[in-house]
């Protein structure tokens, strides 16, 4: 067994790095974090331009504020209070469009805007300008008490300039609102974000069946209520190799855990072997799944999946009544799930060195992510023949970028048969189905071409 120091030092090692992880996914959903940075920059550029000495005659003469301390008191005031009036403006549109996210497309929309690094960096610049001119007011035009003429002319200048940048970006804030509430960039948006959780999943080991708890595994229990966001399995491994164990976490990422519940198990070889030590795994292990209050999409790739379906299906309702909208996001999906047709899917699997220990958390299948686009759409979508069209035209891409003859092509076979029986349950009228039969038996007979293929190939 491990010593407990050595346990101790690996659970700070993790505890540390997976804070790290946990605090930058925080602050770059958090709409304070940049507005703060950028007031205390705004209050050391404010202290340094009003160090600047420069000679009469100069340029930067000649760019200093000519007017006298109370022009310049003035101007500050002007300058802060106007700007305290853009920043209502834009955290008043902020929310309606937060509003409109939220009520047209999904709830679990508004993380993205939180996150909308524009948003961000806008209201940073309009924070930086009103706490240096604010700021200025403390100096300008008074010195112990009395009236006084001087005063940093280069920085009233910086003031002038910060207004006008201001200016700018409320023009530009105007226009990126317009654009990111458009559907298209919401999709674009979901559906960037959700490639990107695919690509950073990287080549891990996997396996579709991950191994079962044998009967005398150790059990880890829980100790906070929430979704799994993320776990870096790969910061256990040296002590699943150091101690030859197994580490076999319960849920998959993105799933709802309760505290006093079972969240892992750790098992030996054989029973034979002494047991691991509960409580000292825990201290490890636990620390390595972090948990909120809500789903993320940093490791979570059904997430994106679902803030997809929301918006279709919330298209398909009978208060919208929008199914093109529908079809949007089933298109936007099917590039997600051509991504995912050719990539090894399932449960993570690591091994240490020598074969010595493993780490399994589990995963998705192919089969998994088919099935559960294919039931919600097939669910909310059936009557409508534009949308089991697209999803029909989804499987049809998934199947030309899969090898021949990939097991796959099986799966998606079937959900082309489901997406027709829900067709033919669901829409009236007889045209209509006649239509997506068409579709799926082109997508069908693709399928059989790429199966028989490989087979041949086999023979040969």
């Amino acid at each position: 067994m491990v010593s407990t120091s050595s346990s101790a030092g690996l659970a700070r090692h993790v505890r540390r790095s997976v804070a790290w992880h946990r605090f930058r996914e925080y602050v770059n959903g958090a709409l304070w974090v940049l507005p703060t940075a950028a007031a205390l920059v705004a209050l050391a550029a404010g202290y340094v331009m009003s160090q600047v000495t420069h000679d009469p005659d100069s340029l930067i003469d000649r760019l200093a504020f000519q007017g006298t301390g109370d022009d310049a008191r003035a101007l500050l005031i002007t300058v802060s209070s106007t700007v305290v009036t853009v920043i209502a403006l834009v955290l008043g549109l902020t929310v309606v469009a937060l509003q409109l996210s939220s009520t047209q497309f999904s709830p679990r929309l508004l993380r993205n805007f939180l996150r909308d690094r524009a948003t961000q960096v806008v209201l940073s610049a309009f924070t930086a300008t009103f706490v240096y001119s604010a700021a200025g007011l403390f100096t300008v035009g008074l010195e112990g008490g009395s009236r006084t003429e001087e005063f940093p002319r280069l920085a009233i200048s910086g003031s002038i300039l910060l207004l006008f940048i201001s200016l700018g970006f409320v023009v530009y804030f105007a226009d990126h609102l317009a654009h990111s509430i458009q559907i298209d960039a919401i999709n674009r948006r979901i559906e960037r974000n959700t490639r990107r959780t695919i690509v950073q999943e990287g080549s891990t080991s996997v396996e579709e069946v991950p191994p079962r708890a044998p009967e005398w595994a150790v059990p880890l229990v829980g100790r906070s209520s929430g979704y799994i966001q993320t776990v870096h399995p790969e910061l256990l491994l040296p002590l699943a190799a150091e101690t030859d164990v197994t580490i076999g976490l319960r849920h998959r990422v993105g799933q709802h855990v309760i505290a006093g519940t079972v969240i892992a198990w750790v098992w030996t070889v054989s029973a034979a072997d002494p047991a691991p030590n509960a409580a000292v795994f825990e201290e490890s292990v636990l620390p390595d799944i972090s948990v909120g209050f809500e789903r993320t999409i940093e490791q979570d790739i059904g997430f994106g999946i679902r803030q997809q379906t929301d918006i279709a299906c919330k298209a398909l309702s009978a208060a919208i009544n929008d199914p093109y909208t529908a079809v949007q996001a089933i298109e936007h999906l099917a590039v997600v799930y051509c991504d995912l047709a050719v990539r090894p899917l399932g449960a993570k699997v690591l091994h240490g060195p020598g074969g010595r220990g493993r780490v399994v958390v589990p995963g998705n299948t192919f089969e998994d992510y088919v099935r559960f686009v294919s039931d919600v759409l097939g669910r909310y979508g059936a009557n409508d023949v534009s949308v089991m069209l697209a999803l029909v035209s989804l499987v049809r891409n998934c199947v030309e970028v899969l090898p021949p003859g990939s097991p796959r092509l099986a799966i998606l076979d079937e959900a082309a048969v489901v997406a027709l029986a829900d067709a033919e349950r669901a829409i009236p009228r007889a045209s209509d189905v006649e239509r997506v039969r068409v579709a799926v038996t082109s997508v069908r007979r693709t399928i059989g071409v790429r199966q028989g293929s490989s087979a041949q190939a086999g023979r040969r």
